[in-house]
């Protein structure tokens, strides 16, 4: 045997060994010390803060603390790397998902959740931009030059959370021409102060809307026959096959990465240009790839060559829920103070205007389209696009605790049509950032989209002969009628 290839499990191959799983132990660890803190202390927990924000923060003061005595805890490349990764697997595990609505729901507000998700990811995108091309223009001349693109992150960092905003802040920071020196923690400080947008103004909005007396918190559906949320149906693998079924659905998980990177990987060698938009978009081409294993998967059930349903929905949200509760802990915990230092402005009016527009815009459009149930589709909605879908939910549940409004349905319905409407900002963002004109053009056809967007979901108030007499659909709850 030849001695220079043996290797021990001590601590002299720490890095090849050990070095992973105690980063990712460490994540763990800090998500229940989160949990513990959201639990203890009323106020984190009255403003409905995610543990695994908690987490973060308290991981990243003390990687500061303990750099201090020379001693660094936290892997910042590695936790870069966890985020990344993260935010596909999840974007898999819930596209995998079958998509069952449990309410009837109208085609009509199916497209027009999907415009409304397309025109706040373009207003976001064009007022950021707007911001950041304004600061560039007053600052070029001096020491502390502020990135004309940066401001194309705050949809990204809103919308999608901290692992796309940590890719395009790092593809910014490696292209010259946007001069850019973000190095991922812009879009990660970004991202965190989602977070705390979408868990402080959505309670901010329920208290208020209550004293107002325009919400009534929704009572939960009277308890009846338990579900298996493992086998609902009946249909589905046991628990004791001789493959556990969770393994199974990590399989299907692992098998929609795997297909993703593949078309990334030829992407990547057909030319500059789409070496440019593939690994930018691991989340995207993971979806679509879970997308057509469900497709595949339909297909062979309805022709009887599949005799089971092999895909569960509950086990898919968990696998999601633990990939962006690890994202949301890496993110925070990668931020780098010393990289933000120059951005901190930026940072700041990024998101204080960005809350305020994507308040005002999902506000106006949830009492114009989605009558009976706006306050509920508000929450959904704002949470989701300051956040991620786990704060959207978060914030329903609290005056929607049974699900009775069509919101949830509707917000899994809409996916598809969301992708669209979003995927002209998406496939903008490399153009963007290679000079300022480009930004420019860029900015004209954000306000283009938005525009279209929002006349289609205001129509019937702007057209008013051409839809005199069908208003929007008025939704109401069968059991309180």
């Amino acid at each position: 045997m030849d001695k220079t290839f043996s290797w021990d499990f001590t601590m002299a191959n720490y890095d090849a060994v050990w070095a992973f799983l105690v980063q990712l132990g460490l994540l763990l660890l800090f998500l229940m010390l989160g949990n513990i803190l959201r639990r203890t202390i009323p106020l984190f927990r009255k403003c409905l803060i995610p543990s695994a924000l908690l987490g973060g923060t308290l991981l990243l003061v003390v990687n500061i603390i303990t750099k201090q005595f020379g001693f660094v805890m936290v892997d910042n490349r590695l936790m870069q790397v966890i985020t990344y990764h993260c935010l596909a697997i999840g974007f898999a595990a819930m596209s995998l998902k079958t998509e069952k609505s449990t309410h009837k729901t109208k085609k009509i507000q199916v497209v027009e959740y999907g415009a409304l998700q397309g025109g706040t990811y373009m207003l976001q995108a064009f007022v950021g931009m707007g911001i950041t091309i304004l600061l560039f223009l007053l600052t070029r001349h001096g020491e502390k030059i502020v990135s004309y693109v940066c401001g194309l992150i705050l949809p990204l960092a809103f919308g999608q959370g901290p692992g796309n905003a940590l890719s395009w802040d790092i593809n910014f920071t490696n292209t010259p021409a946007a001069m850019f020196a973000g190095n991922g923690s812009f879009g990660l400080s970004l991202a965190s102060l989602g977070f705390l947008v979408a868990s402080v103004f959505g309670v901010l909005h329920i208290n208020i809307s209550k004293k107002r007396g325009g919400l009534h918190v929704r009572e939960a559906r009277p308890s009846g026959e338990v579900i298996d949320h493992t086998n609902p149906d009946g249909t589905e693998i046991p628990d004791n096959e001789s493959v556990d079924k969770f393994t199974i659905q990590t399989g299907f998980v692992a098998l929609a990465y795997a297909i993703a990177f593949g078309f990334m990987y030829l992407l990547g060698i057909l030319s500059d240009f789409t070496n440019s938009i593939a690994w930018g978009f691991n989340f995207l081409w993971a979806s679509i790839a879970g997308m057509l294993i469900r497709a595949v998967v339909k297909v062979l059930r309805k022709r009887n060559l599949m005799h089971r349903q092999y895909i569960n929905n509950y086990q898919m949200d968990r696998i999601s829920g633990f990939a962006f509760d690890l994202m949301i802990v890496a993110g925070v915990a990668a931020i780098e103070i010393n990289d933000i230092k120059n951005y901190v402005l930026p940072i700041v009016i990024l998101s204080v205007v960005g809350a305020a527009i994507t308040y005002v815009y999902i506000r106006k459009v949830s009492k114009e389209c989605f009558k009976g149930f706006e306050h509920e589709f508000f929450l959904m909605s704002f949470g989701t696009l300051t956040g991620t879908a786990s704060n959207g939910m978060i914030l329903l549940k609290e005056i929607d605790p049974g699900l009775r409004t069509p919101t949830s349905s509707l917000y899994i319905l809409s996916n598809f049509p969301a992708m669209v409407m979003i995927a002209p900002l998406l496939f903008l963002l490399g153009f963007a950032g290679k000079s300022l004109t480009n930004a420019l053009i860029a900015l004209a056809i954000f306000f283009v989209l938005w525009c279209v967007y929002t006349v289609f979901l205001f129509r019937r108030r702007i057209f008013k002969k051409k839809y005199k007499g069908a208003a929007a659909p008025v939704w109401q709850d069968e059991n309180e009628a």
